[in-house]
C-alpha cells in the first residue's frame, strides 16, 4: 500500500483537500498542522521554535519551511501495508521523496491561485504583494517540473471532491517511480542554477548542507539531498 506525497503550491487546496479525505476515512496527515514541517533561519540554520502568524512581509527572504525526515520515516513505518497521504510542500521536500511510493502535484492556473490566496480566511499568507508575487512566480514553473519528476498531476480549479477522488484513484494505479536519479538536472534547469531552495527568493545561490535537512536543525544526524557534503 502506497505512502502518497501530495504537494502543490501554497493555495492549491492541499488543506482542504486533506480534510477531505480524512472525513471519508482516509489516512491523511496535514504537513503544517501535525509536526511535520517547520521553519529554520537559513543563516544560523535554528529551527524556529515559535513562528508568528501570519509571518510578515520579508519573512522568506531569511526562513525556509522545511520538513523533517525523521517525522516522515516515523510515519512511514506508522502506516506500513496502509494507503496513506501526507499534503504539504517544504524546501527540502528533495530529502524525503525517497521515502513516498507517489508523488502527487496539484495545479491550479495563476489566475485562480491568485483568487483563492487573495480571498481564502483559514490561511493569511499569500495576501500580502511580496508573499503574492513569490507565489505566482513559482507557479509558472511548477507543473512542467513536477511532470519531470514523474509526478502525478491533477488539476487543482475542479471541485474539491473530485480532486480528492482523482488522488485516491492515482494511489490504486501509480507504481513506485524512481525520482532521484532525475531530480538534479530537473532542479538546476528549472530553478536557474540556484537550487529549489531559493525558489521563494531573488537572492544568489545557497549551500544545499545549510538548509537541507534535519540535520542542521539537529533533527538528523545525515542529509539525503542531493549534493550535500556528507
Amino acid at each position: 500500500m502506497p505512502l502518497v506525497w501530495v504537494t502543490g503550491n501554497s493555495g492549491v487546496g492541499k488543506s482542504t483537500i486533506c480534510a477531505l479525505l480524512k472525513s471519508r476515512g482516509e489516512l491523511a496527515f496535514d504537513a503544517d498542522s501535525e509536526g511535520f514541517n517547520y521553519w529554520m533561519d537559513r543563516e544560523s540554520g535554528q529551527v524556529v521554535a515559535d513562528r508568528p502568524y501570519p509571518v510578515p512581509p520579508g519573512w522568506l527572504d531569511r526562513f525556509d519551511l522545511m520538513i523533517s525526515r525523521v517525522e516522515v520515516e516515523a510515519l512511514a513505518a506508522r502506516v506500513h501495508g496502509k494507503t496513506a497521504f501526507l499534503c504539504g510542500s517544504a524546501e527540502n521536500e528533495a530529502g524525503v521523496r525517497d521515502l513516498f511510493d507517489l508523488v502527487v502535484c496539484v495545479v491550479v492556473d495563476s489566475e485562480t491561485l491568485r483568487e483563492r490566496l487573495l480571498t481564502r480566511e483559514a490561511n493569511a499568507f499569500g495576501k500580502h504583494p511580496d508573499q503574492l508575487a513569490a507565489v505566482l512566480m513559482f507557479n509558472e514553473g511548477v507543473e512542467s517540473f513536477y511532470r519531470r519528476l514523474g509526478a502525478t498531476i491533477i488539476d487543482g480549479s475542479r471541485p474539491a471532491a473530485e480532486v480528492a477522488d482523482a488522488i485516491l484513484a492515482a494511489a490504486t494505479t501509480v507504481p513506485r517511480p524512481e525520482y532521484q536519479a532525475r531530480e538534479p538536472d530537473v532542479y538546476d534547469e528549472l530553478w536557474g542554477g540556484r537550487g529549489r531552495h531559493s525558489r521563494y527568493t531573488r537572492h544568489g545561490p545557497r549551500q544545499l548542507s545549510r538548509a537541507c535537512s534535519d540535520r542542521s536543525a539537529g533533527l538528523a544526524s545525515h542529509c539525503w539531498s542531493p549534493g550535500c557534503p556528507p
